[in-house]
């Protein structure tokens, strides 16, 4: 009896595809778009620097688009001296921090209430505070100037007794005008924290105002940051309401000193330039000091579904 050995059925080899490099590719492809993107930001401010640092006459003889005959600094103490820059700077202090202070003191109020209390109207009340960053300034414009000058201050608040051509009115418009998108943020920031916290603390005997002034505050540190940083940029950098609501002109803010470097007859753009770049170092100096709070304000919670 022979017996007739079987072999194993050979494995069809599959042929082997190359896996062509298209992570590393792609990878390389954004970080050359972006870096792209970055020169394009960056040109305009590279090209105010460059204006700057040239003297008038060398870009009157020569022509802007031409290589620097000489650079030095003369245009940044012209522009310190001859616009009144301190003086400017201190206006743009006593608006910018109160109107960013009471921006998010009442911004988390209203976010505290709408988020905090189960009521009828509470998404309309949000939305109602949204909606008014959809208006534009120019359409308030003409009934606040007539109600600016219907306002009475005491003496002490505002030598022309009115709301009109006072700081105390540019802090006012700029709480009211912000409040909608910071209320917005800080709602939606608020709805991530655990409403047992709140509830833990009312078991506790704690009032409505210390749940909010300190627990609920500090746990909106990263947000406040955020919102600080950027309503310091925005409300710094505003021009259009003091020009708006501000009549005489030593109590406008820094942007209206730049305004003091054009003559009646001649404008020095390299003079300009150098006075426009020294007024972004406060925006800057914020930025700086906020950053690491600012990024971590903007992305806490994008884990979370």
């Amino acid at each position: 009896m022979t017996t007739t050995a079987t072999r194993p059925a050979s494995r069809t080899r599959e042929p082997r595809t190359r896996q062509t490099p298209a992570g590393p590719r792609r990878q390389t492809g954004r970080h050359l778009m972006l870096a792209g993107i970055a020169f394009l930001w960056l040109v305009p401010l590279l090209w105010a620097v460059y204006t700057s640092l040239r003297p008038y006459s060398d870009t009157a003889k020569h022509g802007y688009l031409s290589w620097p005959h000489s650079l030095s600094l003369g245009n940044f103490t012209d522009a310190w001296q001859q616009s009144g820059m301190p003086h400017f700077f201190w206006n743009s202090v006593l608006i910018t921090v109160p109107s960013v202070l009471g921006t998010l003191l009442f911004s988390a109020a209203v976010a505290f209430f709408v988020t905090r209390f189960d009521f009828r109207w509470n998404i309309v009340l949000l939305m109602l505070f949204t909606a008014g960053n959809l208006l534009p300034a120019q359409v308030l414009i003409t009934p606040l100037y007539r109600l600016y000058l219907l306002l009475p201050l005491p003496q002490w608040m505002s030598d022309s007794l009115l709301l009109y051509n006072s700081a105390w009115g540019i802090i006012a418009i700029h709480i009211a005008y912000q409040c909608g998108f910071c209320t917005f943020v800080l709602s939606n920031y608020m709805k991530t924290i655990p409403r047992e916290i709140s509830e833990a603390a009312l078991v506790d005997g704690a009032p409505v105002w210390r749940q909010f002034f300190q627990i609920i505050l500090p746990l909106c540190r990263p947000a406040f940051a955020a919102l600080a940083t950027l309503e310091s940029i925005w409300i710094y950098n505003d021009f259009f309401w003091p020009l708006a609501l501000i009549e005489s002109g030593d109590k406008r803010p820094i942007t209206s000193a730049l305004a003091n470097l054009q003559g009646a007859y001649f404008t020095n753009p390299n003079l300009i330039a150098a006075g426009a770049l020294m007024t972004a170092i406060p925006t800057l100096l914020v930025y700086f000091a906020l950053q690491r709070q600012f990024i971590s304000g903007l992305t806490i919670g994008s884990g979370k579904g």
